[in-house]
């Protein structure tokens, strides 16, 4: 079947906004259904995708109610008993999700997976920048939205096709990499998954999912089986010495790092990232290790003075390390951890950032699951700031579980806690005492983040 036009459920999230205007680009025609409006739905309509937010079959488009020509992309986020996902399943309409049409579309390209529990957005979106300034090559579905490809989908020349591979679902699973990396393995989406050892052999099951002669970038000391004999594998690390890894790491204006960066063939001096945060750095030494691994598949080599140029220049991903505000007396920051190892990171990066200033965080719990399951290591975590924040739990896909609320993290936080509504977020800031400010979530926390901006830069 020809496929005229494309029908999403779910089209606001990052993920399915990326195929949308993919989509939209190749000349299709492009519909869909998200619950609310957001920065992305509104942009996906300019582009002339035709988007709806009540959940009602009345409102699917007439074009979209005809089978032949129509396929549906619906993300498992949606319940199965949405009423449009069903109505298109009852009229036997070919209904995927999003995985497998990213699996379609990345038939017969180079693949350059990014997964893990955290870091993979960051680290895919610098595959894809690196591709693009160092290679001048590559194509990008990506999990945020890029600065500097202002978007979260790259069409380029070439076969090379940088994906942010995401184990919800078992979606990455779909995929079958040239050239994957691992970040990290930690226990999460338990509610799909049940335990860590099942999370594990999902990965596991995705690296032998590599195509023979490919590569594996695995972060050293994670715990996943290896059962991929057709593969190289390389060790990657911030500064433990590997395979890749930084070294002579220096601290610099703005919470920058400067250092060199080794590997297999060679020493790169005098890297500088665009962005900060040790972490960034980290992810950093990822993505260069997935391009050479790419240019050695090719039989070349990497540029290293393009490289630098491309580190230098690359300006991050929105809600990563997001600033705000940042001068000596107020700084304010976004960034969407939402597990508790990211946010552990992420305080540790600001930490290091910003020594011997007062830290407030700002956390906004994701999925009543997932609070039930880590309310404990969240409170250790937030507990490295100087004073936390706490939002209401966003819910997402998910009913309330009871006894699960944001009071359980605060009761175990052992700096200054209170749990303040989004709406008075912004006040709550601008009346206290605060010098770095840093809010923390994967749920609407970042419509916030203006006002909370607009007052903290009075303070700067």
């Amino acid at each position: 079947m020809e496929i005229q036009r494309i029908y999403f459920i779910g089209i606001g999230g990052i993920g399915m906004s990326a195929l949308a205007r993919y989509f939209l680009h190749e000349g299709r025609e492009v519909a869909g259904y998200d619950r609310t409006q957001s920065a992305l739905t509104e942009a996906l309509a300019a582009e002339g995708a035709a988007i709806h937010y009540t959940d009602d079959t009345a409102a699917i488009p007439a074009p979209f109610r005809e089978r032949e020509g129509t396929v549906v992309v619906y993300t498992p986020a949606v319940p199965d008993d949405h009423a449009e996902l069903s109505w298109f399943r009852d009229h036997g309409f070919t209904v995927e999700k999003r995985s497998q049409m990213l699996g379609h579309l990345s038939a017969g390209k180079y693949v350059m997976a990014v997964a893990g529990t955290h870091g993979k957005t960051t680290t895919s979106t610098l595959v894809a920048w690196l591709n693009r300034e160092v290679e001048g090559t590559g194509s990008a579905f990506l999990g945020g939205i890029s600065k500097n490809f202002g978007s979260n989908l790259v069409l380029g020349d070439g076969p090379r096709l940088a994906v942010e591979a995401d184990e919800f679902d078992r979606s990455f699973l779909r995929l079958r990499p040239d050239v994957a990396v691992v970040t990290a393995v930690d226990a999460d989406h338990l509610d799909i998954y049940g335990t860590h050892e099942a999370v594990k052999e999902a990965f596991a099951q995705f690296i032998e999912r590599i195509r023979p002669g490919g590569a594996l970038v695995l972060k050293a000391g994670v715990d996943v089986a290896l059962r991929n004999d057709a593969v190289t594998v390389y060790r990657y690390a911030y500064d433990t010495p590997c395979d890749f890894y930084a070294r002579d790491v220096r601290l610099i204006e703005g919470g920058h790092y400067r250092y060199d960066l080794v590997t297999p063939s060679g020493v790169i001096a005098d890297c500088t990232l665009g962005i900060p945060g040790w972490v960034n750095v980290e992810n950093a030494v990822a993505a260069v290790a997935a391009i050479w691994c790419a240019a050695r598949a090719e039989g070349g080599t990497l540029d290293t003075e393009r490289l630098r140029r491309a580190l230098a220049a690359f300006e991050g991903v929105k809600r990563r390390f997001e600033f705000y505000v940042n001068t000596p007396r107020q700084v304010y920051m976004d960034d969407y951890a939402h597990h508790p190892r990211e946010l552990a990171a992420a305080l540790t990066s600001v930490r290091r950032m910003f020594p011997g200033r007062r830290v407030t965080a700002v956390f906004q719990p994701h999925l009543y699951t997932r609070t039930r399951d880590f309310y404990r290591e969240f409170a250790e975590a937030l507990s490295q700031a100087d004073e936390v924040l706490l939002l209401p739990i966003y819910p997402a896909r998910e009913e309330p579980i009871e006894g699960i609320a944001s009071e359980i993290i605060a009761e175990r936080v052992t700096v200054p806690c209170r749990i303040v509504g989004r709406e008075a977020l912004a006040a709550t800031l601008g009346a206290a005492a605060t010098d770095v400010v840093v809010s923390f979530g994967a749920g609407n926390i970042d419509a916030y983040c203006d006002a909370v901006a607009d007052v903290l830069r009075k303070k700067a």
